[in-house]
């Protein structure tokens, strides 16, 4: 009999809605069978003298089953769910099993995407398969595969998810970059290096008929941020002819596209001198030094200094970090995005586009609009909000899981 965890009364509201997340907090205890065969029950869950990374059933206090998945004690998301089967069925061939889940995610971006696209492989909990991220690279006819096991959860299945993405997406060389902070309270150490065979860790990849160097074993998260590559494509109707300013640029990809788009000139900022620089080899491999600079500038004091100077732009891309991590965090987060759209909005000629971005998921759609107007009332201008966008298709959202929502694009008109 596997271990089964039972949670407090009216806590399997969220569950049943798709959230696939158990907190310590919620847990009322654990029913076990002990070696000589008795069933006990474990109140509080951490006297259970089973073993983190166990294959476990959750129930409601009613008795309800609710799914299957992996217990953690270390974590306060103590629970991961991966199968709405019972975990006998579940675990009577888990190669099998993980395997489908690989080729489900698999097929459903092939759907998308075509053989010479890079994009992600699989989203965590979005594709069934807790704290792990897959990124697909290509590169000059090969295929790269950048991995982040970044749960017990997914890091217990290790051996059957590679062997499924090797089986499936036959990659050139796959590498890991399982080096993020979230592990430790996972209570795992952060690793990273080829898996197999060693390949040069940096690559030349081409999204939307641009360029770009991707530093997969030193760039952030996994190299590089693939799922804003169809909001990048859509602004190149916005940029002929125009004056862009592309902030918080990174490798320089929205300002490369909007070249591609006819830009004039175009200025890509970034505080980090290590992103300057790629994007100044960014723009070299791209053939766009005539039409686009690159700037190493606080972001915040670039906007204060153009205003100061009188300075316009036709199109400016706000595309910042993610000013919040967490809950507590917000309302200092809505300040920083309220200053900088405003700041833009008064750089911006009378008809510009500002494109705007949010990769928080703290900061949801609601709290971002209500910030944008009233960035427009303090500004003084009026915004058309043309299209409201997020990630692309290969960040599948799960109904019931806020997280997989995490990004918001919008595309404005400033009057």
């Amino acid at each position: 009999m596997f271990p089964r965890v039972f949670l407090n009364a009216k806590e399997e509201r969220e569950i049943e809605q798709g959230f696939p997340w158990v907190y310590d907090n919620e847990i009322a205890f654990i029913r076990f069978q002990r070696e000589d065969g008795k069933t006990v029950e474990s109140l509080p869950p951490a006297e259970w003298t089973g073993s983190d990374g166990s294959v476990i059933e959750l129930y409601a206090k009613s008795g309800a089953f609710l799914g299957t998945g992996v217990i953690n004690r270390k974590s306060k998301i103590t629970v991961r769910l991966f199968s709405k089967d019972h975990a006998d069925r579940v675990m009577e061939n888990p190669g099998e099993f993980w395997a489908k889940k690989v080729r489900d995610a698999v097929n459903i971006r092939r759907m998308q995407f075509a053989e010479g696209d890079s994009y992600r492989f699989i989203f965590g909990e979005a594709d069934g398969i807790p704290g792990l991220i897959v990124e697909r690279y290509a590169s000059s006819g090969k295929v790269f595969l950048v991995v982040q096991f970044l749960a017990l959860a997914c890091e217990v299945f290790r051996n059957e998810i590679l062997a499924a993405l090797k089986s499936y997406c036959n990659p050139t060389g796959i590498y890991e970059r399982s080096d993020a902070g979230i592990r430790e309270k996972e209570g795992l150490k952060e690793k990273n290096g080829w898996i197999g065979k060693a390949f040069e860790e940096k690559i030349i990849i081409e999204e939307n008929t641009v360029k770009l160097e991707v530093d997969i074993a030193h760039g952030q998260k996994t190299g590089y941020f693939l799922d804003q590559k169809r909001n990048r494509a859509q602004i190149w109707t916005l940029c002929h002819g125009k004056k862009v300013l592309d902030a918080f640029s990174h490798t320089g990809a929205f300002g490369l596209n909007a070249v591609k788009g006819g830009a004039r000139e175009v200025v890509s900022v970034d505080i980090s001198s290590d992103a300057v620089e790629m994007i100044r080899r960014n723009i070299s491999l791209n053939g766009a030094q005539n039409v686009m600079t690159a700037r190493e500038a606080d972001v915040f004091d670039l906007l204060k200094e153009y205003e100061a100077k009188g300075e316009k732009f036709d199109v400016i891309i706000l595309d910042p970090p993610a000013f919040t991590k967490s809950a507590k965090q917000v309302q200092k987060a809505y300040g920083g995005y309220k200053e900088i759209n405003l700041r833009a909005m008064r750089l911006l000629q009378e008809g510009g586009f500002l494109v705007t971005c949010s990769c928080s998921h703290f900061f949801d759609e609601n709290m971002f609009y209500s910030m944008l107007m009233h960035a427009s009332r303090d500004s003084h201008k009026k915004i058309q909000v043309l299209e409201k966008r997020g990630a692309a298709p290969d960040h599948p959202i799960l109904l019931g899981y806020p997280k997989s929502e995490y990004l918001k694009c919008a595309i404005c008109r400033v009057l």
